[in-house]
């Protein structure tokens, strides 16, 4: 017992009006230091960027909107510089940050975060917070016309239908081609071969452009590169395959923050926490169909998710 303490030991009036003097002057002085959020250029990071600054917002927590500020490699050195607190980031992409995308720890969810937050803590000071129950990899998808057809629902099927000599031209990246975990692990796991008279390398890859290539039926295509979150899949009639063997690694995204903004906003796990257990893979696609197909703000689109989901307080 202190001399704070009463007989039982629990604070006394005075220890406790001290303890509130001390936390509103370590919020006033926090005021003049606002969260800096910040998120890649894609339309998916943007949106989650927009909960981040939606939750802190309405927890009272100044902050500043540094959304879509270029590419991975920007937002990563950003990040480590201290020019923003706060982002969304991937697992998988911190098996590239620290030179390990062999690894096949990236493939599980769990134990993928449980690295990349021992990874980053330990090199960076950087505090990966609870992940999304979402896989944001590459996939192939099908119309859905062709999948029914033929029966085709995992990359199981895909690769029978492939050996068995059926038509197949795929759209897809360069990057998605060439990466060892790209195109290449989907036929090493599934036992499959493309030559190159079956694939059509778009420029730039987009999956949007990649997934019309599909639908559309352009050049022959009829299976497309995309990202399992995609929001365009019911718009265009495509499935997305299942990769059963789990021959990519697993991209969840996660808040990471610089561990001295979460030390002065000790809170910021505890709100954020909440909001990236909504967004498994249902909600993201249907999320990403608003933003990126039917072109509503990505804004006003997370605050509609918070009234849904019953995330306001």
């Amino acid at each position: 017992m202190t001399c704070f303490d009463d007989i039982f030991g629990r604070p006394t009036r005075r220890l406790f009006l001290a303890g509130v003097a001390s936390s509103t002057l370590a919020r006033a002085g926090n005021a003049a230091r606002p969260v800096v959020v910040g998120s890649k250029l894609d339309l998916e990071s943007g949106l989650l960027g927009e909960m981040m600054l939606l939750a802190l917002g309405q927890a009272r927590i100044a902050a500043e909107n540094r959304l879509r500020i270029g590419p991975t490699s920007i937002l990563r050195t950003a990040l480590l510089s201290g020019a923003i607190d706060l982002c969304p980031e991937y697992t998988g992409n911190a098996a590239f940050f620290f030179h390990e995308d062999g690894d096949p720890v990236w493939k599980d969810l769990a134990a993928g975060f449980s690295r990349a937050k021992s990874l980053d803590y330990e090199k960076n000071h950087l505090v990966w917070l609870a992940p999304a129950p979402a896989n944001n990899s590459w996939v192939i998808a099908v119309p859905e016309s062709l999948a029914r057809l033929q029966n085709l629902r995992t990359m199981e099927d895909f690769a029978r239908f492939v050996r068995d000599g059926k038509r197949v031209r795929l759209s897809a990246s360069a990057e998605f081609v060439e990466s060892t975990s790209g195109l290449p692990a989907f036929e090493a796991s599934y036992g499959f071969r493309l030559d190159a008279s079956q694939l059509l390398v778009l420029p730039g890859g987009e999956t949007s452009a990649t997934m019309k290539a599909a639908a559309d039926g352009i050049s022959g295509v009829n299976a497309a590169m995309a990202y399992a979150t995609d929001g365009a899949f019911k718009a265009l009639g495509l499935h997305a395959l299942e990769d059963t063997r789990h021959a990519e690694p697993v991209y969840a995204p996660a808040p990471v923050i610089r561990e001295a903004t979460l030390a002065s906003y000790p809170e910021i796990g505890g709100i954020l926490k909440p909001v990236f257990a909504k967004l498994d893979l249902a909600n993201l696609r249907d999320l990403n169909l608003r933003v990126a197909v039917e072109g509503e703000d990505a804004g006003a689109v997370a605050r509609e998710f918070f009234r849904a989901q019953g995330l306001f307080r």
